[in-house]
């Protein structure tokens, strides 16, 4: 869409918001670039010093510069984008029978982040949770049964940032056959949960993926090395066995100005009418 003002009869503050927005947009001003200081704003639109100020807040709220205590404004650099498809899904189950070598040499590292895990500060906790109401009807099991929860965390070994954050549930009564799998020093582990689960017999056949939005708390957005006006994406992702049961639970949060969710969904073709030609 081509950049257009804000359709009212605008305060000054928010006019000199949209026309910096759209010099943005348009890429008069690119990423990296200084804004115009907030004299020279002044002395082009004829405004107060407090209106330039607004307009530029403005700016900041809705993430396109970055501000700080000092430093002037600048036409932020985009973040690098990650991307989730339902295309990994598979992949994912056809690596968890490939050999370990294989197996630990791709990970959500690699196919999420497109960086190696050494680039990254990760970590992993492991603990035991009685099942709340709304998660044990997920589950389709009572309340108060034992789920082994376990955090994903990797951290920019760079600037110290959030990279992915996970949570993950799954029924004790499912894997306690495998002690390892209730052991949080054997993670990374080599083809992930899918391989994980098939050492105790269980084999995913589908994967619900829900995703819902919010904006992020001041620590999330202080963690994330959020801007202004930048929600959290929350993508939850339900794995369904053989039998139609829930056998796990994942809650990933990912900030949506470097989130690309891509959902691939092979349709069957129609059968051919009798007597059609071929």
């Amino acid at each position: 869409m081509e950049p257009q003002p804000t359709a009212v009869q605008a305060p000054i503050h928010l006019r000199i918001a949209d026309d910096l927005r759209m010099e943005i947009e348009r890429g008069a001003l690119a990423p990296g670039d200084s804004l115009p200081t907030l004299g020279e704003i002044c002395q082009r639109y004829g405004c107060s010093m407090n209106s330039a100020r607004s307009a530029v807040s403005l700016l900041k709220a809705q993430g396109l510069i970055t501000a700080g205590r000092g430093k002037a404004p600048v036409v932020r650099i985009p973040p690098g984008k990650v991307v989730r498809s339902s295309e990994r899904h598979q992949a994912e189950k056809d690596l968890a029978r490939r050999p370990e070598k294989e197996r630990a040499a791709v990970g959500e590292a690699e196919t999420n982040l497109g960086m190696s895990i050494v680039e990254q500060v990760f970590s992993s906790t492991y603990d035991t949770i009685a099942a709340d109401e709304k998660i044990a009807e997920v589950f389709g099991i009572p309340p108060g049964d034992s789920l082994l929860r376990r955090r994903y965390v990797s951290n920019d070994s760079r600037t110290g940032h959030l990279l992915s954050f996970s949570t993950s549930y799954m029924p004790v009564s499912l894997i306690a056959s495998n002690p390892d799998l209730l052991d949080e020093k054997k993670e990374p582990w080599p083809g992930g949960t899918q391989h994980q689960l098939s050492t105790v017999g269980v084999e995913i056949m589908c994967m619900v993926d829900q995703v819902t939005g919010r904006m992020p708390t001041t620590v999330e957005a202080q963690q994330w090395g959020l801007p202004d006006g930048v929600p959290l994406l929350i993508c939850r992702r339900i794995s369904l066995d053989s039998e139609n049961r829930t056998v796990e639970i994942s809650d990933a949060e990912y900030p949506a100005d470097r989130t690309e969710l891509r959902f691939v969904t092979p349709l069957k073709p129609w059968r051919k009418k009798k007597g059609a030609n071929s």
